[in-house]
């Protein structure tokens, strides 16, 4: 009898663990859908800009941006190196993805210097605006130039 409950056991646990497996594994289907609304920012992107310092002065810098798909499409990876002079001055990697619950997006991000946040985000007209902090805000989108 023991045998008996041990083995009904154990085959109503892997059933249980099989289904449960298989849930697991089930494609997000909305993150997928929202999440390729941002397939304009995937790709390798390359070019010059600057930023104006606390002090006032401009600085500019060579950025690289590495953008992928990630997880069956429901989320994007960013890569980001910045250099001025050949020195790196930013690398940073974020992970956007979709929130079903609050109908949005999080936008993850990572620093070289330990900093990371998890910030609102948002698709408007085809541009991606996110905001790290109250007053500040970025926008990611396709100029005409492409």
């Amino acid at each position: 009898m023991i045998m008996k409950t041990t083995l009904s056991l154990l085959v109503f646990l892997l059933l249980n663990l099989s289904v449960s497996r298989g849930q697991m594994l089930e494609t997000d289907s909305t993150s997928q859908a929202e999440i390729s609304k941002l397939g304009f920012m995937v790709g390798k992107w390359k070019g010059a800009g600057w930023i104006m310092g606390r002090d006032q002065q401009r600085s500019s810098f060579e950025q690289t941006e590495d953008v992928q798909f990630k997880l069956d499409n429901t989320a994007i990876l960013i890569e980001g190196l910045g250099k001025s002079n050949g020195l790196v001055t930013h690398n940073a990697l974020a992970v956007i993805s979709f929130n079903k619950e609050e109908n949005s997006y999080n936008f993850q991000s990572y620093m070289s210097n330990g900093r990371s946040g998890s910030f609102k985000a948002e698709l408007i007209e085809n541009k991606l605006f996110w905001y790290p902090v109250d007053n500040i805000r970025y926008i990611i989108y396709i100029n005409d130039e492409g």
